[in-house]
């Protein structure tokens, strides 16, 4: 039977890659650093996995096994039997799983020369290859350099399924139910491959990777924090409750066409597929069952607002394709008012806001240029704060 090694047994683990993996047959081995989800896992043999869309689809994904990551010898002889890996582990995590992938890709070139390995890198990470690349390389011995150039694939990929939260009262009476949309397209960078390219349907293969990765950042990324950061301005709890209503959404619209002329501009996106693209992704933010929230949507507002984040990042790819970026200031606005006390990083970029002042946070945090779009985003901000000092959220 085909099997895949996937790093990170958590909601996209599980949730996503799983699911497409399971769906064509393939054996799971899920690596993971929590024990007790791996001694559940390999307890239960399986997981329920809830589609939300028109209606709720329960599923049960059988025919895994879970292993540690500290399990090294363990890890690495599953390695030495498959043919496709995929990490979900979180970006920063990433490099704990170099001495493992060194010793297993060194074990496969002294013992099978001439098999292939592809790794699907399933993070929110520009760049993700190259940076996997070199951990890899640092813990990796000479003669097996030559190996991981010929025949890793270290494969890029940007996934977009969204996770539902799940309740206190879920998680007791379902440790490890994950409850997701339907969507599974998952663009994979097809010249990052080695070898056969694994047959997945879930796999949209695509010449060029960033300007997908950008795609995501700056047009899904952006409208869902837009939606979060004016919904949370009005006391709303979820995301379908931000997109029905009427101001929110004609604002989130034009973040939408702002964003979406600077992409086709920047990557040519033909007309037809950046429409398609953003009339499914409005359809899945008004999804009742997902329950998506605008405090999980728009927690960590100082990293939203880096220098080349969905936010920031946006207004700049639109400067440079001299598109005043209107809407997409108001976003920015609200998510400088963005008070959710729950926050660890709202409450500090408030704290920013208060002894610094503005200007310090759009120059050096966010890094723009004085300018009209500074002064927009200053006006928009003197209005949305005045506004909630009246709010109990603020």
């Amino acid at each position: 039977m085909k099997k895949v090694v996937i790093f990170g047994a958590g909601q996209i683990g599980r949730g996503f890659l799983g699911e497409i993996c399971a769906a064509e047959g393939y054996s799971l081995v899920f690596v993971d650093v929590v024990p007790e989800l791996v001694h559940r896992l390999n307890q239960e043999k399986s997981y329920p996995l809830w589609i939300l869309g028109e209606k709720k689809e329960e599923k049960e994904i059988t025919n895994l096994r879970a292993i540690l990551l500290s399990e090294k010898e363990s890890v690495v002889q599953e390695l030495l039997e498959v043919s496709l890996v995929f990490t979900a582990v979180g970006a920063d995590n990433l490099t704990l799983l170099g001495p493992v992938l060194a010793e297993g890709i060194s074990k496969k070139a002294r013992r099978q020369p001439d098999s292939f390995l592809n790794i699907v890198i399933c993070e929110n990470l520009l760049d993700a290859g190259q940076f996997l690349n070199q951990i890899i390389q640092k813990n990796l011995p000479a003669f097996a350099h030559n190996y991981l150039k010929n025949n890793v694939g270290l494969v890029e990929t940007v996934v977009s399924r969204m996770v539902a939260p799940l309740t206190e009262e879920k998680k007791k009476i379902h440790p490890l139910l994950v409850t997701v949309e339907p969507y599974n397209i998952l663009p994979v960078s097809r010249p990052s491959f080695k070898g056969e390219i694994p047959s997945l349907k879930s796999f949209y293969l695509v010449e060029k990777i960033l300007p997908y990765e950008e795609l995501k950042l700056f047009g899904h990324n952006l409208t869902h924090a837009a939606a979060a950061y004016l919904g949370w301005r009005k006391n709303l709890t979820f995301i379908w409750e931000a997109m029905e209503d009427e101001q929110i959404r004609s604002t989130v619209s034009r973040v939408r066409k702002e964003a979406g002329q600077a992409l086709a501009e920047e990557h040519h996106f033909p007309g037809e597929e950046m429409e398609n693209y953003f009339t499914d992704l409005f359809h899945r933010f008004q999804n009742r069952l997902l329950g998506d929230t605008v405090v999980r949507v728009g927690r960590d507002p100082l990293r939203k607002l880096g220098p080349g984040e969905r936010i920031v990042g946006a207004i700049k790819l639109c400067l440079k394709h001299g598109i005043f970026p209107e809407a997409i200031c108001l976003v920015a606005a609200a998510c400088l008012c963005y008070n959710e006390k729950s926050d660890s990083q709202a409450v500090k970029l408030q704290s920013q806001l208060h002894d610094q002042g503005i200007e310090y946070v759009l120059s050096q945090h966010c890094q723009l240029p004085s300018g009209p779009v500074r002064e927009r985003i200053k006006i928009a901000y003197e209005v949305y704060k005045n506004e909630s000092r009246n709010s109990e959220r603020y």
